[in-house]
C-alpha cells in the first residue's frame, strides 16, 4: 500500500470529498461533510478510520499496527501501514468506515449513496 492507492480507495467512495481542515499535514476524506478517513500526508503511512467499537477492540488486539486514536478511542482506529496489514484489509476498513458514516445520514441521503454503491457492485 502507498499513499496514492490509499487516496484512490478513499476518494472513489461515492460522493467522497478530499479536504484539509486541519492544515496541510492531514488529508481528510468526507461523505456529506462527515469524516470517514484521515491520512497522514508525510512520514510513515498511517490513517484513521471509524470503526464499530467491538470490532475496533478486536482489531487492536489482533494487529500491532492498529491502535486507538485519542480523538475518540471508542470509535476510531489509527492504522500504521506495515507488512502485517494487507491492501485488502485496508480497503475493507476504509469501506467499513465509509459505511458507518453513511448509516448515520438522513434516510434520503443514505438511500441515494447506497444506490450508488449498489451500481458499483
Amino acid at each position: 500500500m502507498n499513499r496514492e492507492l490509499l487516496k484512490s480507495i478513499c476518494i472513489n467512495q461515492p460522493e467522497a470529498t478530499e479536504e484539509y481542515p486541519f492544515g496541510p499535514s492531514v488529508t481528510v476524506y468526507k461523505v456529506c461533510n462527515k469524516i470517514f478517513a484521515m491520512v497522514n500526508v508525510q512520514g510513515d503511512l498511517g490513517f484513521n478510520v471509524k470503526c464499530d467499537p467491538e470490532i475496533a477492540e478486536t482489531l487492536r488486539s489482533s494487529y500491532k499496527a492498529v491502535t486507538a486514536w485519542n480523538f475518540q478511542k471508542k470509535h476510531w482506529n489509527y492504522v500504521l501501514v506495515d507488512e502485517s496489514i494487507t491492501d485488502e484489509l485496508i480497503t475493507g476498513w476504509v469501506e467499513d468506515s465509509f459505511d458507518l458514516v453513511v448509516d448515520k445520514l438522513p434516510k434520503f441521503k443514505k438511500a441515494a449513496i447506497q444506490a450508488q454503491v449498489s451500481e458499483i457492485i
